[in-house]
């Protein structure tokens, strides 16, 4: 996929560009990730001037590449972090209830137990008690393997003794974390993306703010406090305050695949695969989202990518539960990998405690990194109490806000769109089809196979961001997981993206 930048610079960034060198900011974050965009969100509802930067575009490390699930973490509870799992599903009944429902949807899962894995089912059905109770959940239960292939059609029923019945759920997280950056543009932040921190500015030897690359002009930033969020990338954003400083974290490579299938599943599976690693089968969009790896990785974040053995591993893994039929090698559409952010330490990355890790730098910069996407929420307020007393405020206001997409009532829409597409935008979804009204051009699908629409595209750069045909169809809409983002699906968004950039 052309990953050019589209012609012409909207008035927007150029705005933004501006408020950068001009505004003397109490907060500047480095990183619109998850964690980034909702320190800055936070920050910015609490009435403080704030800056929010990425490197590349938000979201497109680690919060576009998840297994997109809004979960406890039942492998945790076998790990001890009973904590954690609390925590999770603390946050994932907020994030359903008030914070994003039209994002974060509760579904069944269906943990199967075959003769010769590595759970006996009084095992499992222990682990599933304590893992519902700690949800507030009653769906607990074991089913036969009857009732779970009602739920799960494509199940293989081989050797199937029985399976545990828990309830989790699945979000968009590339939505998810643009509706955070979306949270924190509406309190007031200036937010920038393609914006690479190349320096920190230090006052008196304090972190003071950095000097930024915007669109290939260095922009000097003026904040009272900087927290790294920056990610796979914490370490090097690090080294820009000391040089000298060793790494705090380590990094593990995750890869995901979709493939056909999903038809008729009102469940996901989660696969066991040894006494700790599970794998899972989600049906996502009209397939199925297969996943994920679990090894060391040590290269350049930004060259991240699944390889032949990746797709191999996740295949060959799935068939523990699903027929081959379903799991050939050309029947993968799309493929991504993404970066966990884990502790320091010995073992298996698998072993690994999902904490956050959170370091002070000697000239004060506050960096955050690690945890789990559903639990973002807390990591990005817990950074923001780490620096509570710099910025001036005597309490942090802790409560959930709805985000955009959740806030105010929806509006009748003009013309039908597809449920896939309306729950991408909640509330806002009469705005995507406002630039419609004028060319009904805009109501065109971006590829005939898909939901995705030419409206999404025009409002991705207008009021979302959006400069490539990638930051489009990876992350705004659905096109490139669905395996639909050919060369005429891209020529067709470089179309819409050019004279809107200009707009």
């Amino acid at each position: 996929m052309d990953e050019s930048r589209v012609a012409g610079v909207s008035e927007q960034r150029a705005t933004a560009r501006e408020a950068l060198e001009r505004t003397s900011f109490d907060l500047l974050v480095i990183g619109g990730g998850v964690i980034g965009a909702a320190t800055a969100a936070h920050a910015a509802r609490e009435g403080l001037a704030v800056a929010l930067v990425d490197a590349g575009d938000f979201g497109s490390g680690t919060s576009s590449a998840s297994s997109k699930l809004i979960h406890g973490g039942l492998r945790y509870l076998r790990l001890g972090d009973v904590r954690l799992v609390r925590e999770a599903h603390h946050e994932r009944r907020t994030l359903a209830g008030s914070v994003a429902p039209h994002l974060v949807h509760r579904l069944p899962f269906l943990l199967p137990l075959y003769r010769g894995g590595p759970f006996r089912p009084w095992f499992v059905q222990s682990g599933i008690l304590l893992y519902s109770t700690l949800a507030l959940s009653r769906l607990n239960w074991l089913v036969k393997p009857a009732r779970a292939r009602e739920l799960v059609p494509s199940l293989r029923l081989d050797d199937l003794r029985s399976c545990a019945l828990y309830a989790d759920a699945w979000t968009n997280d590339a939505r998810l974390c643009l509706e955070n950056v979306l949270a924190a543009a509406e309190a007031g932040a200036t937010v920038v993306n393609r914006a690479e921190v190349v320096s920190l500015r230090l006052v008196d030897g304090r972190v003071a703010g950095a000097e930024v690359l915007v669109d290939g002009e260095a922009v000097p930033v003026r904040a009272r406090v900087v927290v790294n969020a920056a990610g796979p990338w914490v370490d090097a954003v690090r080294r820009l305050e000391d040089p000298r400083a060793g790494s705090s974290v380590r990094l593990s490579k995750g890869v995901h695949v979709l493939v056909p299938g999903g038809e008729g599943w009102s469940a996901a599976l989660t696969i066991p695969q040894d006494d700790v690693r599970v794998t899972f089968a989600v049906p996502w969009y009209g397939l199925l989202l297969l996943g994920t790896t679990d090894s060391d990785y040590e290269g350049d974040p930004a060259a991240v990518a699944p390889c032949a053995a990746d797709v191999a591993q996740i295949l060959a893994e799935a068939a523990t539960a699903l027929p081959g039929s379903l799991l050939l090698s050309d029947a993968v559409r799309a493929s991504f990998a993404g970066l966990r952010v884990l502790p320091l330490g010995e073992g298996a990355t698998a072993n690994a405690r999902r904490e956050t890790v959170f370091s002070v730098g000697p000239a004060g910069m506050v960096s955050v990194a690690g945890g789990k996407l559903t639990t973002y929420r807390k990591i990005a307020l817990d950074a923001l109490d780490r620096v509570r007393g710099e910025l001036g405020l005597r309490r942090l206001d802790r409560r959930p806000f709805p985000l955009p997409g959740a806030a105010g009532r929806a509006a009748a829409l003009p013309v039908e769109l597809d449920p896939e597409v309306r729950h991408l935008y909640g509330t806002r979804a009469g705005m995507v089809l406002a630039s419609a009204a004028d060319d009904p051009s805009l109501l065109e699908r971006i590829h005939s196979d898909g939901p995705d629409i030419a409206a999404q595209a025009l409002f991705a750069v207008r009021h979302e961001w959006a400069t490539t045909a990638e930051d489009v169809l990876r992350r705004r809409t659905t096109v490139a997981l669905r395996g639909l983002a050919d060369a005429g699906a891209v020529e067709r968004v470089e179309a819409l993206l050019a004279p809107a950039a200009q707009a």
